[in-house]
């Protein structure tokens, strides 16, 4: 379809889609169940592939589909590729430029990705499937099904089965540690954003040999009081501050925090926050950086990361 008919139709059903959500599959079409339990009218392989989250372009590229990316969104940074295709917004969505990509498929993360935005591009025909991430084990098994849906599974299989290896030894190493110091992580340094209970996050400082003092909070992205970090008392803080950042730049914006034993030994980290907020293949990178934090040493892993630089 020519992409001006595309951007024509897209504007003249938008309103009406976004009223009568989705419309049912058809019943002689194969169907595709997703990470939400969806019945998706798909038939694969994709050959022209939209995700809508960063997260999902990495394992795209790493499951050896990068020539079906068709787009990506504009909050890509990563690989450099993504510097070269057409960048779409995506919260909020932009409808019109995505449907003039004519992608066969779009991929969407759970966690980021509302399921209203799913209905109206499967009422214009565009397959929408969504993927979970709830812990380090999704990252090699979300490869593994894009794999079958992109038809590289031999590439995905061997990427994910990489990858799976080497989060094992970093789990491995977090066996032998003698102590697991408690650990902060911080979204940002002024308003005390962290992750709470059912994030991956917590795994990911378990694996780099701590223990997250926020795991069992049951807000899934709490705010933190100055008065909880000053019971907790961590040992270790680490968070994306951005470069060249201390303990003294912390205490700045927290002049309390004099007495928390991060801040008085100057156990205050900064790493790069896509490395962790990105569930793809760079959280080994991410890993590498945690376990530096907390541990002071490194794991002798490669971080081999399949089809990216």
């Amino acid at each position: 379809m020519p992409r001006f008919r595309c951007r024509c139709l897209v504007l003249l059903l938008l309103p009406a889609l976004i009223l009568v959500g989705c419309a049912p599959a058809s019943p002689d079409r194969p169907t595709v169940t997703d990470d939400l339990e969806r019945q998706v009218a798909f038939s694969p392989p994709a050959a022209r592939v939209f995700p809508l989250a960063p997260n999902i372009t990495e394992q795209i590229v790493a499951a050896g589909g990068a020539d079906r990316l068709v787009a990506v969104s504009t909050a890509d940074t990563y690989p450099p590729m993504v510097a070269e295709l057409p960048r779409i917004g995506t919260l909020p969505l932009d409808f019109e430029a995505l449907v003039a990509q004519e992608p066969d498929l779009v991929v969407a993360n759970a966690e980021i990705n509302p399921e209203r935005d799913a209905e109206t591009l499967e009422a214009l025909g565009i397959p929408v499937l969504f993927l979970t991430y709830r812990s380090v084990a999704d990252v090699p098994r979300t490869i593994r099904r894009l794999g079958q849906w992109l038809g590289t599974e031999t590439e995905a299989e061997a990427a994910a089965d990489t990858l799976a290896a080497q989060f094992d030894a970093f789990r491995a190493a977090a066996d032998t540690v003698q102590h697991r110091p408690r650990v902060l992580f911080l979204i940002g340094d002024e308003t005390l954003y962290a992750y709470g209970s059912g994030s991956y996050v917590h795994e990911l400082i378990a694996m780099a040999g701590g223990q997250s003092i926020t795991a069992a909070l049951p807000t899934a992205a709490p705010v933190l009081s100055e008065e909880f970090v000053l019971t907790q008392r961590p040992d270790v803080i680490v968070g994306s501050f951005g470069a060249d950042y201390t303990a003294d730049d912390l205490l700045a914006k927290h002049p309390t925090w004099d007495l928390v034993p991060a801040v008085r030994e100057g156990k205050v980290f900064s790493i790069d926050g896509s490395l962790i907020s990105r569930p793809g293949p760079r959280l080994l990178h991410g890993l590498q950086a945690l376990r530096g934090a907390i541990q002071g040493d490194s794991v002798d892993v490669p971080l081999h990361l399949p089809h990216l630089p």
